[in-house]
């Protein structure tokens, strides 16, 4: 993983530049925790070799998985980084292309790069946290403090 700040105020923006083998969901957020970031989001393009796509299921108050093993291209990812508890979580929704122009999508629960993905990000001078929401199970992020 390279990264380069590309901005500096009123926002911190980085590029930062996953390459093949790099596991999505684990570099980000420990890139979070180095450059302490509380309050990101984030866009990205490029391809995976492995994913894991998530639907909640409500009624379960849990992911159902689908697992992509085989070249897709990373249409679009968006999504965002907040505090859980004192750690930075990512929370990001995927659309991914296939070979013959079908696409997937959901959230990303894991994904390996294969060849690049190119994350554009940028961290607000706010704070956002989350909190345990006790009706859907998930930690969601609360505006107050």
């Amino acid at each position: 993983m390279r990264s380069k700040v590309i901005n500096e105020a009123p926002e911190r923006t980085f590029a930062v530049i996953l390459e093949t083998g790099d596991e999505v969901v684990s570099s980000l957020e420990r890139f979070a925790a180095e450059h302490a970031l509380t309050a990101s989001r984030l866009t990205a393009i490029g391809a995976f070799s492995d994913v894991t796509l998530g639907y909640f299921d409500w009624n379960r108050k849990d992911y159902d998985r689908v697992d992509v093993s085989e070249q897709v291209e990373v249409l679009s990812l968006v999504g965002d980084i907040a505090l859980d508890g004192e750690r930075p979580k990512l929370h990001a929704h995927v659309v991914l292309g296939r070979r013959d122009a079908s696409t997937l999508g959901g959230h990303l629960l894991a994904a390996k790069v294969r060849p690049t993905l190119e994350v554009l990000l940028t961290d607000s001078p706010a704070y956002l946290c989350r909190r345990h929401d006790p009706q859907s199970g998930l930690a969601l992020i609360r505006i107050e403090r």
